[in-house]
């Protein structure tokens, strides 16, 4: 397939998904998405023998995507830079503590866990992969996507407080899990394991996408405000996003964090004086709809998916039993730092069970999975870690929202009292 059928393929069955579950399922848009894609392979699958030509095509475009490509190297700037232009610095310094902690140390610490723990199951299994491949793995999966429980959280009511540090740790956490993975996949690669190294490379990749992400953001945020059209003001943001994620590239450094602090830089500034009130309009609505829509194709394609990926008994039953590490992890990583941070920062109540169950795992992991090579067991990864997304997006995306309301009903009617 050319790139105009694949393109038009997937908008149109993105737009006819999304409007099936607007007018009749009424889900949060990407779970429903997701679900129908989901729905529409195992369809495919089951029926592939007596309608081999439709099973055929849709496998043909499935195939036809590289979706690690398309996702890492070309949505997930979009994904990040819109998600980031919404958040509100002052807010974000208040709560920079927490949200650094748990983007740094837990993602870190779930790494390790997650690791160790499926090297483990996998020997119980007669499965002799390295531990260095688990670890691999265990990075790809600790970076927590929350996309698709947001808007379920808000309709929650939850604390704004809560609220940011959940959507704060999801945008940054994805660039250090991001830099994690690949100082990880060196090892892998070379056998060696140099700490200088390592430290040098994790470095490069963070620090130097914090500081090119505010060059970037300043520097477009400063030649938006020397002209005043928003048409090319637009253009300016999307510049910035696609330039400035292929320089990351080339300068060695995280794109997905420098996207996240150019965001967040010319979001605050264009709410600051300097841009219209017409830009300012255009940039929100611009970007919210960008989110929209490459959120609707990225659960898409997730859902479709299925239709590739290799499946092996064995490796379904370690799986299973990985949905349950990856939680236990997530628990472990969330209880340390904040039992530690409680001494001086207010945590709301019952914020490490929401942070738990609403840490879903997204497109970020299912892409790092495929960039796997062959010998990295890449097949066996593949399908547990497509597995763990599944899950987390169906279960814990559509239970996040009724227990968000049972754990803060207290605190909403005392609010309401007030």
């Amino acid at each position: 397939m050319n790139i105009n059928e694949i393109l038009t393929i997937t908008v149109v069955l993105a737009s006819i998904f999304a409007y099936i579950n607007h007018r009749w399922i009424k889900w949060p848009p990407t779970i429903g998405i997701m679900v129908l894609s989901l729905i529409s392979s195992i369809i495919l699958v089951i029926t592939g023998s007596s309608h081999f030509l439709l099973s055929r095509k849709a496998v043909q475009l499935v195939s036809s995507i590289d979706f690690q490509d398309v996702l890492m190297n070309f949505m997930l700037s979009f994904l990040l830079f819109a998600g980031a232009i919404h958040i509100d610095a002052g807010k974000l310094k208040k709560e920079g503590v927490p949200i650094i902690i748990l983007a740094t140390l837990a993602t870190i610490i779930s790494t390790f866990l997650v690791g160790g723990m499926v090297w483990y199951l996998f020997q119980l299994f007669h499965f002799p992969i390295p531990f260095i491949y688990c670890l691999l793995f265990g990075a790809l999966i600790s970076p927590t996507d929350p996309i698709a429980v947001l808007g379920i959280l808000k309709e929650a009511k939850i604390p704004a407080t809560l609220e940011l540090k959940i959507s704060g740790e999801s945008l940054f956490n994805d660039g250090v899990a991001v830099v994690i993975f690949m100082s990880i996949a060196e090892v892998a690669r070379s056998g060696d394991f140099h700490v200088v190294d390592i430290s040098k490379l994790f470095l490069q990749e963070a620090v130097g996408g914090l500081i090119f992400g505010g060059v970037i953001g300043s520097a477009g945020y400063w030649a938006m405000r020397s002209i005043d059209d928003y048409k090319v003001e637009v253009m300016i943001t999307l510049a910035v996003v696609m330039g400035g994620y292929l320089a990351a590239g080339y300068l060695h450094v995280s794109g997905p964090l420098a996207m996240v602090v150019a965001g967040i830089i010319i979001g605050n500034k264009a709410k600051e004086s300097g841009i219209s009130a017409i830009t300012r309009d255009y940039l929100g609505k611009f970007w919210e709809l960008i989110d929209e829509i490459l959120n609707a194709v990225l659960f898409l394609l997730i859902g479709f998916e299925m239709l590739i990926i290799k499946i092996n008994g064995t490796v379904l039953i370690i799986g299973c039993i990985s949905i349950l590490i990856v939680l236990l992890a997530r628990w472990i990583s969330v209880v340390l730092p904040v039992s530690v941070l409680r001494y001086k920062i207010v945590f709301e109540k019952n914020a490490i069970a929401i942070l738990t169950w609403g840490g879903l795992r997204g497109g970020i992991s299912v892409a790092l999975a495929l960039s796997l090579g062959s010998k990295m067991y890449r097949d066996e990864f593949v399908l547990i870690t497509y597995m763990i997304v599944v899950f987390s997006i169906l279960v814990q995306g559509l239970t996040i929202g009724n227990l968000a309301k049972k754990l803060l009903q207290p605190v909403n009617k005392l609010i309401i009292k007030n």
